[in-house]
């Protein structure tokens, strides 16, 4: 998310707050600092912490990516049908939507830092206990704890970025999205191969990911003690009772008669479930094509990997332009062509499906830059986070359901295919919605 600039009072680059132009220090009492952790944090300290950023970004999709590349395996040895199959793809959006909205809260009271160290806790516990738990259920849930994990550690990197690296939000939010987009494509890749290195067993293919999880959890030890706010959030203003409130005149903004803020919900939702059941599904459908189990897990690393570029391209090229719809469209018409080549000819032209579908999937930093971009406040730009997020997220949980439903009971993937096409329409309509040039305060 870029740096707050807003109206005043604003926050400006240093975290400091301007009122008429002279800047000051948040008021109120500062959180405990850890050693080094003042204002020029040591060196040392600064490393330590870009190591775990990168190393939990590496950890926040493969328990996704993994998963999609050994189903067929998961589902013979849990004698899995298609409809829960699809269940098990709709968890990780349920899991985003449902724990995403507590990492705030546990941050406020724990610090960021310790709940990040125990979201990769749980990363690692449940991709130990999923594969040798023995039954659906009990697979499902140890997939719920992994997913929580990945989820609170998701919303809280960008106010890791902000408390410890304020002057190169961009640089480190650029670090953390290719080492997460790396993570996810080396998943996908490696899987596979991994598992018939040690014996062709799936359960040893998925919870050999726990390695990278635990040793993701060393480097936030350091900074489970620590409590301070990231720089440029002031701390609450406080009653006698001790209950926040609302600072003196500030609006309150009704976010939900935003029709921008609806669009980019909707836009959000959509390619969530794009990508969810681009990671579930593909390499099934590439497999079911003749396409071997090996080169399908390639396929969905090329589609992930194309992240790691355009993540960069897509934010910057976006905030140069008043509309992004141009860019939405075009993304869409790609997803659109590599849909309808799965269909005709999954197998004759699979790489050039797989480039095509991974610029599709590129929507995402597409939508976060628009959250940034169509509000003039920074608690607005919070407040529209949140709600494009995880509404999107709900939004998104039917789609890779529905996908295992109709291929359990149409028996190809035509009709899926079909579904996923079909889909790309109103995320380009939504798309152009919210990337008009206004804010969520001009509608509310």
């Amino acid at each position: 998310m870029p740096d707050d600039e807003t109206q005043t009072p604003t926050l400006n680059r240093r975290g400091t707050l301007n009122r008429g132009g002279a800047a000051r220090t948040p008021a109120g009492p500062q959180a405990p600092r850890l050693p080094g952790a003042a204002e020029a944090p040591a060196p040392w300290l600064l490393r330590l912490i870009a190591v775990g950023l990168v190393l939990a970004a590496l950890n926040l999709r493969p328990a996704i990516t993994s998963l999609g590349a050994l189903l067929e395996e998961v589902r013979d040895g849990l004698h899995m049908s298609g409809s829960v199959a699809g269940v098990l793809t709709s968890v990780p959006p349920l899991c985003f939507a449902v724990f995403g909205v507590m990492a705030p809260r546990l941050a406020r009271r724990f610090g960021a830092g310790a709940v990040v160290s125990a979201g990769m806790a749980a990363i690692a516990a449940g991709l130990v206990i999923r594969p040798y738990i023995g039954s659906t259920a009990g697979f499902l849930a140890a997939s719920a704890l992994a997913l929580m994990g990945i989820a609170v550690s998701n919303i809280l990197m960008p106010v890791i970025v902000k408390r410890w690296f304020p002057d190169r939000v961009g640089t480190m939010t650029g670090l953390y999205s290719m080492a997460l987009a790396l993570g996810t494509a080396l998943a996908a890749a490696v899987t596979v191969p991994l598992t018939s290195a040690m014996g062709g067993s799936w359960q040893s293919g998925l919870a050999v990911w726990a390695v990278l999880a635990a040793l993701a959890v060393l480097p936030w030890i350091v900074l489970v003690r620590d409590r301070t706010p990231a720089p440029g959030t002031p701390a609450p203003d406080r009653s006698a009772s001790g209950q926040a409130s609302r600072p003196a005149g500030a609006p309150a903004l009704r976010i939900t008669r935003s029709r921008t803020a609806w669009g980019l919900a909707c836009f959000f939702g959509l390619q969530a479930t794009a990508a969810y059941i681009t990671m579930g599904w593909m390499p099934q459908i590439f497999r079911d094509a003749g396409v071997s189990a090996g080169t399908a897990g390639v396929l969905l690393a090329v589609t992930m990997a194309m992240g790691v570029p355009l993540a960069f391209v897509i934010p910057r090229v976006a905030g140069r332009l008043k509309q992004q719809g141009p860019i939405v469209v075009v993304l869409g018409l790609c997803g659109l062509i590599g849909y309808g080549g799965l269909y005709l000819a999954p197998a004759a032209g699979a790489w050039v499906w797989a480039v095509l579908l991974g610029v599709a999937n590129c929507a995402f930093p597409l939508a976060l830059t628009m959250i940034g971009m169509r509000s003039r406040t920074g608690a607005g730009v919070v407040r529209l986070s949140a709600f494009a997020q995880s509404t999107g997220y709900l939004l998104s949980i039917p789609g890779p359901l529905l996908v295992g439903v109709l291929y359990q009971h149409s028996g190809g993937w035509g009709l899926p295919i079909a579904l996923m096409a079909g889909l790309m329409i109103p995320q380009m309509v939504a798309g152009v919605l919210a990337g008009r040039d206004r804010t969520i305060e001009d509608e509310c």
